[in-house]
């Protein structure tokens, strides 16, 4: 089992930068595919990107694309997900999430993951 804990979230104008944590508790960090997902007032949660297990592969929604990176250091177990170029639309609860498992078929719903973060808030100004 392994809890999540997110944070690195705030306010961020337009065009800026965040990065997001993801730290775990647990000695099999290494074991477990990595997802990010967000949540917008009035919207359902949606994929923003994932990891697998060592890191050799990543893979993004297509809005993010480009814009985020997602990376991981198993020996520390920690995740983050640096964020660029920000824009208005990325406003959202951001969640990292955990799934007990290096092969996730459907790595990009929801119901894939088996752990979740509390969530950190970002918002983007115009």
């Amino acid at each position: 089992q392994v809890q999540l804990v997110d944070s690195g979230g705030g306010l961020v104008q337009a065009g800026g930068s965040l990065r997001l944590s993801c730290s775990a508790s647990g000695r099999t960090f290494g074991t477990y595919t990595i997802g990010w997902f967000r949540q917008a007032p009035g919207k359902e949660r949606e994929f923003v990107t994932g990891i697998s297990c060592k890191g050799a592969s990543t893979y993004y929604a297509d809005s993010v694309k480009g814009r985020f990176t997602i990376s991981r250091d198993n020996a520390k177990n920690t995740g983050s997900l640096q964020m660029n170029s920000l824009k208005p639309e990325d406003t959202a609860v951001y969640y990292c999430a955990a799934a007990n498992r290096c092969s996730v078929p459907d790595s990009r719903t929801s119901r894939s993951y088996d752990y979740w973060g509390q969530g950190t808030l970002v918002t983007v100004s115009s």
